[in-house]
């Protein structure tokens, strides 16, 4: 039995759903406060007998206590976690208390119910400022935001805690996730939308939005910032070869997962408009401070260890997500 905390979240909801279709028996622990009871009701549907929910809170060991007490769990697979960096910034208290306390509960659980697995969902924030590009796991790790911070911080307690008490971790550090579920049926759905695609596809359903472009003059092939879009299926299949190598006796490690090449801001507003078929309103601006130029991941060692390769393109993560967002405007308009 696994474990998935943030279960129905965004990430979370596809590795449930991918974790039950491949025979494994899940439990999604999660407080709904970003996640969807729509979203859980949809995988119970999709699932049946071989998927539970608990809506718990990691800030409450209490919570924690009666789920793994009450359950057979042999590893957890961890998303719960707050990941806005703007939001970081402005209360990063918030983000210290929910995403390491949290996970200082999760894992004092595992060790009291001795389970000794855990996939963590880390993030190239770790990594701050780039130095050198494609970004590989031995790049230095100096964070610029408290999210970021929340996340290493993690990562150093999970080598702290394999040292100490014997559990295992995999760490997998996302670069830019994009697209959905291929058949529409879970997808991104955030309130607030902050990421580039999702936003730009709703921009579709409502024509008097105008995208602000920031920064044309960068040493790119257009001009605008370079960033890695890893399709979400792909991530997901990252982290069902994570828990099969721990499974298989594998050892505390981290992996980076991108597609090692990366696309232009400018290419993400033409694949939209492809994909779609109508034309996107843009206003270029300056640069804004503390972006850089290029974020690209080299996956040579996920490759390598986890034998894993991303198969799908930044094409086919903007029409599976379009497919989703028309699934999510049909909805609105149902509830009113």
């Amino acid at each position: 039995m696994i474990l998935v905390t943030g279960g129905a979240g965004y990430i979370g909801s596809h590795c449930a759903l991918s974790l039950i279709e491949q025979g494994y028996e899940v439990v999604v622990f999660d407080n709904l406060s970003t996640g969807h009871k729509q979203t859980v009701e949809t995988i119970k549907n999709i699932t049946g007998s071989n998927f539970n929910f608990i809506n718990g809170n990691l800030l409450n060991p209490e919570d924690l206590d009666e789920t793994f007490s009450s359950r057979n769990i042999d590893a957890v697979i961890h998303f719960a976690a707050f990941s806005q960096v703007a939001e970081s910034v402005k209360d990063p208290a918030k983000y210290y208390r929910n995403n390491i306390c949290g996970t200082l509960n999760l894992l004092e659980s595992m060790r009291k119910y001795n389970v000794n697995k855990i996939v963590f969902s880390s993030t190239a924030a770790t990594y701050g400022e780039p130095v050198r590009i494609p970004i590989d796991e031995t790049h230095p790790q100096n964070p610029i935001n408290p999210y970021g911070f929340s996340k290493l911080v993690i990562e150093k307690i999970m080598d702290d805690y394999d040292r100490a008490y014997g559990i295992k971790s995999v760490r997998l550090r996302y670069f830019n996730v994009a697209g959905a579920d291929a058949k529409g049926r879970v997808g991104e759905w955030h309130d607030p939308e902050t990421h580039l695609i999702p936003n730009i596809l709703k921009s579709t359903f409502a024509n008097s939005k105008t995208f602000q472009m920031f920064g044309t003059d960068y040493d790119t092939k257009d001009g605008t910032c370079v960033r890695d879009y890893i399709n979400i299926e792909d991530l997901i299949s990252a982290h069902i070869l994570a828990l099969k190598y721990l499974e298989a006796g594998g050892k505390t490690d981290f992996f980076n997962l991108g597609t090692k090449s990366g696309n232009t801001v400018k290419e993400v507003f033409a694949l939209c408009e492809k994909v779609t078929g109508k034309q996107i309103q843009v206003e270029t601006k300056p640069r804004r401070e503390g972006d850089p130029a290029q974020l690209v991941a080299d996956n040579t060692k996920a490759r390598q260890i986890l034998n894993w390769k991303p198969d799908k393109t930044l094409e086919d993560s903007i029409k599976s997500a379009y497919l989703w967002e028309k699934k999510l405007q049909e909805n609105l308009k149902s509830n009113y």
